[in-house]
């Protein structure tokens, strides 16, 4: 059974062999199954070949290799266990699957590449069924790494070349991609086929890059190392880019102080060497030229040139680079009349800079002003711009107008601002004489305002000055105004409809003072005035005359106070004699002269009342100080600033040394002409006052007179002081007397001695006795003679105290007192005698009772 079986499959499988069918029907009732199966292996890899779901009784496994009819077993398996051909062995390592049919091949080789045929025989001891498996084994081969070619890696833009994609093994269909990687790392595929050669023509810059060649089959896909293709091109036109960019009609601009940068760019492979050019002059080697703080003076044209190297090829740019500049400071702001300073014009201006700066004026101006400003605005971009305000568009008093300036160079605009104001004050209208006295000028001025006003001159008999800004000076000659004629000042300003005007009335100076007649106290100072009339032509200067008709300077009498409109004169210490009478005031001008009158009356003080002494008293024994007092007369009334307490030597008190052998007349030419001794005292309050110094053995005599000022009352009567109260009559007589005993025996003595010795001492013999009336010459050795006997008048130094106050001179050199011996500042005493010098003193005591 199995015998037949076996030759019925090789039956089959020579009839299927030798057909052009994959199945044979062997009969209806025995009706064999084929199966057809396909299956890839790849050289080098495992592949499984199945033989039907479910292990088969036997099995043989046979191999047919393309191209040829042989059929081979491989391995067959009939019962009793698998048996493995040797045509096994070139077909790879071969192994059946345990409990089934398939074979495994691993280490698949492209022998391989075939059909496999699988004859399964089931069922064979009940009713055998027969299977046909057909599995066609195809062993792919993986391609290999391909590698590029080119036939110019550096071409020229324009030109043609071939890539070719080289492949060693690969089973087919073979598939070729080529690929493009750009600068960027972009990859795009721009071809692909089954050829591995293509031809680019027309070669252009844009495919200069990494180029590679991916190849792929049913296996697997390999991709060649990439290989650069290097365009070689140009230089382009250059492109040349400014920093920063700024762009005009005539090319680039810049800013004055700014850093300017000039980028030159050209295409070119390989790279371009850039040369630049400022008009037409090599300045720099390289594709960036960069000027920092560009002046103005860098304006001009720049070229870059561009050049291939490689190539000996050149191309060329020029572009024209301007540098604007702004003007120089700010814009200046003005306003001026206009239509004979009806109307007003406002000036802006900024000259310099390029290109020409903006100007625009903002401020209170009416619409027909504004439309005009920008009508300028824009249709004449100068440096400068003006409006025209007429009359009916004045805006009022103090408005502020200003000018907008801007510019391309200025990051900020810039402004200037201008004001129109009435002047402040009136207009003002004096008159001058020049130092020659040549001319007279009539000055007219209005000052402030903006702008200026016009001021002319009219005046009599066309004496007149056409319009001027702000001041104007008519000048005539010495002598030819008109008197008493007005000259009239006219003051136009824009902003106002009405002229302002001011007039000068040309008349000769007129003084005037404050008193015609001044009457003042002798002693006082007085000051007399002279001022000029207000409004009136100018004059010489104010001259002052005194009593004697003698111009006054400033000495130490007159003191002169004085401007262009007044002068005042002080007459100092006035004096009744000396200073009274007429003074004269005189100035001139160039219209006449003028003088005036002032009478200066000086009066005397009123008589001051009478005072009287009403005690005067020795202080002590020694007669050396006498203590006075007084009053006065209506003492609430006052009338009195002083007194003069005065005294005089009458005579010499008796027993003075040898004042027996005197005689009157010898007395009174020791003691003098009787003079009065004053003492000032100044204080009117004092009542009681003290002399001292005076001399023991002199009786004096003392009045007081009142002052007031420099009028000197009537002096009072005359009186001398009394001795003081004393009990010691009885000690002083009896020392008086001892005195004389001793001095009588001295003297005894002397003459005795001087007899005896006559001849020794004739001298002094003759001294005493030979002399014919010897007795009626007296030596006196005391100070008060000797003063007496010198003393011609004067005032005595006396001093005292007659109070808290002291006693002092008049103040004044010039007054009265000074002119007679009352009028001494201080009292001028005797000098004392000597203390030593003995004397002879006789006492003569009366006995009073009391």
């Amino acid at each position: 059974m199995v015998a037949q079986l076996l030759g019925l499959a090789f039956l089959f499988l020579a009839s299927l062999v030798t057909s052009t069918t994959l199945g044979v029907k062997v009969n209806p009732n025995w009706e064999v199954v084929y199966r057809d199966t396909s299956v890839y292996g790849v050289v080098g890899k495992a592949v499984i070949l199945e033989c039907g779901p479910t292990l088969p009784d036997m099995y043989i496994w046979s191999f047919t290799k393309p191209g040829t009819d042989a059929i081979k077993a491989v391995v067959y398996n009939l019962g009793k266990g698998q048996r493995i051909q040797q045509l096994a062995e070139t077909l790879g390592k071969l192994t059946v699957i345990s409990n089934s049919a398939a074979v495994s091949i691993e280490k698949l080789p492209v022998a391989a590449h075939g059909l496999f045929t699988c004859q399964a025989f089931y069922d064979i001891e009940q009713e055998p069924k027969v299977f046909y498996y057909y599995v066609y084994l195809t062993v792919r081969v993986p391609v290999s790494k391909p590698y590029l070619l080119m036939s110019d890696v550096s071409p020229v833009e324009g030109s043609t070349m071939w890539m070719r994609c080289n492949l060693e093994t690969g089973t087919g269909p073979i598939q070729y991609v080529w690929q493009h990687e750009t600068r960027t790392g972009n990859i795009s595929a721009f071809a692909q086929g089954n050829t591995s050669v293509i031809n680019v023509t027309n070669i252009n810059r844009n495919q200069t890059g990494w180029y590679r060649c991916v190849v792929s089959n049913a296996v697997n896909s390999e991709s060649s190392n990439r290989l650069w293709l290097d365009t070689i091109f140009g230089p382009d036109i250059p492109q040349i880019d400014v920093t920063p960019y700024s762009i005009t009609e005539r090319g680039y601009s810049a800013l004055e102080r700014e850093t300017v940068s000039l980028l030159c760019q050209a295409q070119s492979n390989p790279a371009s060497q850039y040369v630049w050019f400022y008009n037409n002059s090599q300045v720099y080697t390289g594709p960036q030229l960069t000027i920092t703080k560009i002046l103005r003076m860098h304006t001009g044209d720049y070229a870059c040139l561009a050049q291939n190297t490689y190539l000996n090829t050149r191309s060329k740019k020029t572009i024209s680079l301007t540098v604007y500049y702004p003007p120089d400071g700010s814009p200046s702001c003005s306003v001026e009349p206009a239509l004979n300073h009806t109307s007003l014009r406002l000036l802006c201006s900024w000259p310099g800079g390029l290109p020409s700066p903006s100007l625009h004026w903002t401020g209170p101006l009416t619409q027909v002003g504004q439309d005009r400003a920008d009508t300028v605005q824009q249709t004449y971009p100068l440096t400068n711009t003006a409006i025209l305000l007429p009359p009916k568009d004045l805006t009022s008093n103090s408005s502020s107008f200003t000018c907008m300036g801007s510019h391309l160079a200025l990051k900020q605009s810039t402004e200037c601002s201008t004001r129109t104001y009435i002047p402040p004050a009136e207009p003002v209208c004096f008159a001058y004489v020049t130092n020659t006295k040549q001319y007279l000028m009539l000055s007219c001025s209005w000052d402030g305002g903006a702008p200026k006003a016009l001021v002319w001159w009219e005046g009599p008999g066309g004496q007149g000055k056409g319009g001027e800004e702000n001041s104007n000076i008519l000048i005539l000659r010495y002598g030819t105004a008109r008197n008493g004629k007005p000259y009239t000042c006219n003051a136009r300003h824009p902003l106002l409809v009405q002229t302002k005007t001011c007039r000068l009335t040309l008349e000769a100076p007129v003084l005037l003072t404050q008193r015609r007649v001044v009457s003042v106290y002798e002693g006082s100072d007085v000051q007399l005035t002279c001022n000029l009339r207000a409004n009136y032509l100018p004059v010489s200067e104010i001259t002052w005359f005194n009593n004697q008709g003698v111009g006054v300077r400033d000495t130490s009498k007159y003191a002169l106070l004085q401007t262009s409109a007044w002068a005042n004169l002080t007459v100092r210490d006035t004096d009744e004699i000396q200073d009274s009478g007429e003074y004269k005031c005189y100035t001139s001008n160039a219209v006449g002269v003028t003088e005036i009158n002032v009478t200066l009356v000086i009066k005397r003080h009123p008589i001051p009342p009478n005072a009287t002494l009403v005690s005067l008293m020795y202080n002590s024994r020694q007669r050396n100080e006498v203590e006075l007092e007084w009053q006065v007369e209506n003492e609430e009334g006052g009338g009195w600033t002083g007194f003069i307490l005065q005294h005089i030597w009458v005579s010499e008190r008796p027993g003075m040394r040898g004042s027996n052998n005197g005689s009157k007349e010898a007395a009174e030419e020791r003691i003098g002409p009787p003079v009065w001794y004053s003492n000032i005292i100044q204080d009117p309050e004092v009542r009681i006052h003290t002399v001292g110094k005076l001399t023991p053995t002199v009786t004096y005599q003392f009045r007081i007179t009142p002052v007031n000022h420099r009028t000197i009352g009537h002096p009072s009567a005359a009186k001398t002081p009394a001795e003081p109260s004393s009990n010691v009559y009885p000690a002083v007589i009896g020392a008086a007397i001892g005195g004389m005993l001793i001095a009588a025996f001295l003297t005894a003595l002397l003459l005795v001695y001087i007899i005896r010795n006559r001849n020794n001492n004739p001298q002094l013999h003759d001294l005493l006795f030979g002399l014919q009336h010897s007795q009626s010459r007296e030596n006196i050795n005391f100070p008060e003679d000797e003063v007496v006997g010198g003393s011609d008048g004067g005032i005595e130094d006396i001093s005292g105290s007659s109070g808290p106050m002291p006693t002092l001179a008049l103040p004044r050199a010039a007054s009265p007192l000074t002119t007679s011996p009352l009028s001494a500042t201080a009292s001028q005493a005797p000098p004392a005698g000597d203390d030593n010098e003995p004397i002879s003193v006789t006492i003569t005591v009366n006995a009073t009772g009391s």
